[in-house]
């Protein structure tokens, strides 16, 4: 069993192995020959990096899932390097008894690139419009924000959310009097450390410092992004055409000569979601009534989930499908201050076995456990064109394969696979700076695993009743176990998280890139956080 389980990983190794040679979509034409200036640099980031709705955070950009500063504008409030919450824009902040009304005050000095001072108006003229939009930043706790004067804005809460600091830390502030839905994201003005100052959509965008910031000095004035597919980004720092490029653990077997390769930690978990309703299902309605199918009759069964959380060896999945670029999690929230510990899971075959038989499943002649006619076989989705976890995908077929679950593995685009996943398990990448990603998993409603649990309801929303972030964090971990009921693998085990991913990057010997700060979900803006900061020898 281990010689087979050894084999198939060998084989997942070698085909990622064999993308390293692939030919690249983009090139990178038109990028300027490196070593950059001085006081440059041209960085490679994926494709999916290149927002779509341009660089408005009314409509989501720096916020949501895959967080990051905005770098055009300011924010409220700021994730410090332990993800702890620090100042930006805000001097102060209370938090009334009620959790209902949060009192900002702002420094009087900052001017938005017009010359304009940023004002409270400023503040509540963003979040007022952010709040009606239907993007990835969830802002549904918001009633109404009012500025009081100049420096002082007041939020309204129609529901307590400690959390809502976190949101602080992203949502870029815009200027009332210089904004138009249909230019701004194409044209943003803001009070951050960069100017938006070229951007060739599909290709590349041009920062240049803002020589009236109001922070620490920038070093770097200027920051060329490319975007590319994995193969064109190893390829384009290959032939010296950028200074730091992403990319995927198979590309590190081949280093770049005048590169190192930096790896960054992070909260970029990957998991499988394994959906708790029978099929036959529908997600709740969206904002415009559509539904998707929900539901597998398979994954439904408890025993499935806790056998599936005790099959996978996830030492294996870091050593041979991530080259060691990543480490063992249990949870979305690893090393973050509300994670629990009891997350944690044996990996432990016979265990997987035997949870199964205990529940009345029975080997068939295929090898396969089979209950009241019911085969343990599921189709799992993955993203085809990442290497990583179309990695994971095959080795978790094969572990499975070995405790006698069938997987099917499917490899598809995220259009495609973000309508089938309710239904069908699919390799996740999650992980945020906010503990409002274990609201997003487990809360009751629409999410991946459609699960719902009131005690888990109910410790999430004693969690953002708390009157203080730091206070919330122990019922965010009692919403994972509180000893009796929870999402932990011996218990409901919606979720099985397998691996955080190191970001990885190839970067030139005499470049220093500062990031201190725990990556999120996602490669992309995060690696720019601290650009200003970056300098050559």
């Amino acid at each position: 069993m281990k010689k087979n389980l050894f084999v198939a990983l060998c084989l997942v190794s070698i085909s990622l192995f064999a993308l390293v040679g692939c030919g690249g979509k983009n090139s990178g034409s038109g990028v300027t020959s490196s070593p950059s200036g001085k006081d440059s640099v041209v960085i490679a980031m994926d494709l999916e990096s290149e927002p779509a709705a341009g660089f408005d955070p009314i409509m989501g950009w720096a916020a949501g899932e895959h967080t990051h500063d905005p770098l055009f504008q300011s924010t409220l409030l700021v994730t410090k390097d332990d993800i702890t919450i620090g100042y930006d824009l805000a001097t102060e902040y209370t938090i009334a008894k009620d959790g209902l009304t949060w009192t900002f005050k702002i420094r009087p000095d900052v001017k938005f690139t017009d010359g304009v001072p940023l004002t409270a108006k400023d503040v509540a003229f963003t979040y007022n419009n952010a709040m009606k939009q239907a993007t990835d930043t969830d802002l549904s706790m918001l009633a109404s924000v009012e500025a009081t004067d100049n420096t002082t804005v007041v939020f309204h809460l129609n529901t307590p959310y400690s959390a809502f600091a976190y949101i602080a830390a992203v949502v870029g502030i815009v200027p009332e009097h210089a904004y138009n839905a249909a230019t701004y994201g194409q044209n943003p003005i803001g009070s951050g450390r960069y100017i938006l100052k070229q951007w060739n959509k599909g290709q590349q965008v041009i920062l240049e410092a803002n020589p009236n910031y109001y922070g620490e000095k920038t070093k770097m004035k200027k920051v060329t992004i490319v975007f590319m597919s994995e193969d064109a980004s190893y390829a384009a720092a290959k032939g010296g055409q950028v200074d730091v490029a992403y990319t995927a653990p198979a590309y590190t077997v081949n280093p770049i000569k005048g590169y190192n390769i930096l790896a960054f930690d992070s909260v970029d978990i990957r998991g499988i979601n394994l959906p708790t309703i029978p099929s036959g299902n529908k997600t709740a309605p969206k904002a415009n009534g559509e539904t998707l199918p929900a539901g597998n009759d398979v994954t439904s069964n408890l025993a499935i989930r806790q056998a599936v959380a005790r099959a996978i060896d996830r030492e294996a999945l870091v050593k041979n499908v991530l080259y060691g670029y990543g480490a063992v999690a249990y949870s979305d929230c690893v090393n973050e201050p509300w994670e629990n510990a009891a997350m944690k899971v044996d990996y432990d075959p016979a265990k997987a076995k035997a949870i199964l038989e205990a529940d009345g499943w029975k080997l068939n002649a295929a090898g396969i456990y089979e209950k009241n006619g019911l085969e343990a076989k599921f189709d799992l989705l993955y993203i085809a064109s990442n290497s990583a976890r179309t990695g994971i995908a095959m080795a978790v077929t094969e572990m499975l394969k070995q405790v006698g679950i069938k997987v099917n593995p499917i490899g598809s685009s995220w259009d495609k696979i973000s309508t089938m996943y309710y239904a069908t398990p699919h390799v996740f990448g999650a992980g945020m700076h906010s503990p409002s990603g274990i609201k997003s998993h487990y809360y009751s409603g629409k999410n991946g695993a459609s699960y719902a649990n009131a005690t888990v309801d109910k410790h999430i929303k004693d969690a953002l009743a708390a009157t203080t972030v730091e206070a919330s964090y122990e019922h965010w971990k009692k919403a994972q176990w509180d000893g009796t009921a929870g999402v932990t693998p011996q218990a409901d085990s919606p979720w099985v998280w397998l691996a955080e991913i190191k970001h990885i990057y190839f970067a030139r010997e005499n470049l220093n890139v500062i990031d201190k700060k725990i990556h999120p979900h996602g490669y992309g803006w995060t690696i720019a956080n601290n650009v200003d900061q970056w300098y050559w020898n």
